[in-house]
């Protein structure tokens, strides 16, 4: 359903259809095969005692004909077997979902029995927090993948001072949205260290980590809720002053100033098309935010990732979907809005370089993993890096 606006425009409906109706199909076969099985099974469960009653009355008839019970003794065994049938039913009724609900559990316990590849440490380390980020000798590969192939990563070494906004430039597959996602652990390294002020990420508690750092991703994901909500969501509108799980923090903000903080992400963003919306920051925006614009959802992203207030913003590619003129408006926002706040930002476009203080260039050479080649300011790199030029040439060329 949610690529359904793609099939109609490549005309490939009634495949999808098709399609649709074979798997539907095969569904109420599966079904239809589950209700017989369940019908058999209760046909059988409610037969099994109503024929055996039907022999004893029966053989009981018989047995007061030949004079060798009473009939008292017939009714009062009768009177005992219809007492003692309904419970013997709902023991059939009871071992049939037994039977059902030993496959719902046995699929429970095979996910729940997956252990977590991250976790908090049993002594979490704290650190005052400055927003000093470090990358030494970080190597990372994906699991599974062969060892013939080289590292995505290997040996990225970098070192972004508190306040410092650092431009993250590659080729297209470069390696820097994977780079980006070690410093939350949305990955850990597998070789080398990255390091927030001074501590070791594996050292943190994963949620005292998490509200230091604040990611708004290339591709946003927006919650089938209102804008508020999503906005909201890096917040610590639901955090304790005392919790020991955000040792650093601040408490948790007052609706006043929740409301504030979410105006001032939405106006550094550019979002104020939110006022036009039919009911403003209450508008529910529908799953994923299918009902916005590619670059609508990329601006509440960056809005979400602004209000978090973190000390250390990572930026995704973030204006790729903006006009320019949007572009512009967005860039000289954030410009003040990032002063203060350690910003990691992969650009791939000069405009976007234009926001940070220092550029790194990774780059990958065939047969090898991704490394940091050249760092600069934006002028510095282009003025002696033909490597730098060569990645920037077609942006610089658009401009």
């Amino acid at each position: 359903m949610h690529g359904i606006r793609v099939l109609k425009a490549f005309g490939r409906s009634d495949e999808a259809q098709a399609s649709f109706r074979i798997q539907a199909q095969q569904l109420r076969v599966l079904e239809i095969t589950k209700a017989r099985t369940l019908a058999a099974f209760q046909l059988i469960m409610i037969l099994l005692p109503e024929g055996v009653l039907a022999v004893c009355l029966v053989s009981g008839i018989w047995q007061v004909s030949e004079g060798n019970v009473t009939a008292g003794a017939i009714t009062s065994f009768f009177g005992v077997a219809i007492v003692l049938k309904a419970p013997l039913e709902n023991i059939g009724q009871l071992l049939s979902m037994v039977f059902m609900a030993k496959t719902a559990i046995d699929r429970h316990i095979d996910v729940m029995s997956i252990p977590p590849e991250l976790t908090s440490p049993e002594r979490p380390a704290a650190a005052p927090e400055r927003g000093l980020v470090e990358l030494e000798g970080v190597s990372f590969r994906f699991p599974h993948t062969s060892q013939a192939e080289p590292d995505l990563l290997d040996g990225v070494s970098l070192r972004v001072e508190p306040g410092e906004t650092l431009a993250l430039v590659s080729s297209t597959g470069g390696g820097t949205s994977t780079l980006l996602s070690l410093i939350p652990r949305l990955h850990d390294v597998t070789g080398g260290a990255v390091r927030i002020d001074g501590v070791d990420v594996r050292d943190f508690d994963l949620a005292d980590l998490r509200s230091r750092v604040a990611m708004a991703f290339e591709d946003p994901t927006l919650f089938s809720a209102s804008v508020r909500a999503n906005v909201l969501l890096g917040t610590e509108h639901e955090r304790e002053e005392d919790d020991p799980h955000h040792p650093q923090r601040p408490g948790a903000p007052g609706t006043d100033e929740l409301e504030r903080v979410m105006e001032e992400a939405l106006t550094t963003a550019d979002a104020e098309f939110v006022e036009s919306l039919p009911y403003g920051a209450d508008t529910r925006i529908g799953e994923e935010g299918l009902s916005l614009s590619g670059g609508q959802r990329q601006r509440l992203a960056l809005a979400r990732a602004i209000a978090a207030r973190p000390s250390v913003l990572l930026l995704d590619d973030p204006l790729s979907a903006l006009d320019v003129r949007t572009e512009e408006r967005v860039t000289e926002r954030l410009k003040s809005a990032l002063q203060g706040t350690t910003t990691i930002i992969v650009a791939h476009r000069p405009s976007t370089v234009a926001l940070a203080d220092r550029v790194a260039l990774l780059h990958k050479q065939p047969g090898q993993g991704a490394r940091i080649a050249e760092t600069g300011t934006h002028t510095e790199l282009l003025a002696r890096s033909e490597l730098y030029r060569s990645v920037m040439a077609p942006q610089r060329e658009l401009i």
